[in-house]
């Protein structure tokens, strides 16, 4: 993986990831320089599978103040995902069967600087899971804190 351009953090508070996938997105031309102005919110967005087709939707591409108005696209259009067709095919049965999602964990330049989409199946967690997960995250923290006094 190259430079990340934007990361969904609220995926792993909400999900537990079971297996992430490389996925290529289908950009218009002001939208890759938005991406790498860092100007994009995936905090409520999700993949799904429409006719065959992965689809990213409710995420947030904000527009350039230098972009042509005529040619600014929607903000939270739906974007296309590629991908084989047996990885959708093997994705599209794990969520009908498991009721699993697919969420998207970050947005990314790979090396030859194209934008890619690291994609997750990911199953939801109760608010009892959250919790923990939580209290875990403080432990880890304060214990590393008093390592860090110590030594």
């Amino acid at each position: 993986m190259g430079k990340d351009l934007t990361k969904n953090k609220k995926a792993f508070h909400d999900y537990t990831i079971i297996e992430s996938f490389e996925a290529g997105i289908v950009l218009q031309g002001s939208e890759v320089k938005a991406l790498r102005a860092g100007r994009a919110n995936l905090k409520d967005s999700f993949v799904r599978i429409i006719r065959g087709e992965l689809f990213l939707l409710n995420a947030h591409i904000s527009h350039l103040q230098t972009a042509h108005s005529h040619f600014r696209p929607d903000e939270r259009a739906p974007r296309k995902l590629l991908m084989h067709r047996k990885q959708i095919d093997k994705l599209l049965g794990k969520v009908s069967t498991d009721g699993l999602t697919i969420v998207v964990l970050s947005l990314y330049l790979n090396n030859k600087n194209i934008v890619k989409a690291n994609i997750a199946l990911a199953k939801g967690k109760n608010l009892h899971d959250k919790r923990e997960a939580l209290k875990e995250k403080q432990a880890n923290l304060e214990a590393r804190a008093a390592l860090k006094r110590y030594i």
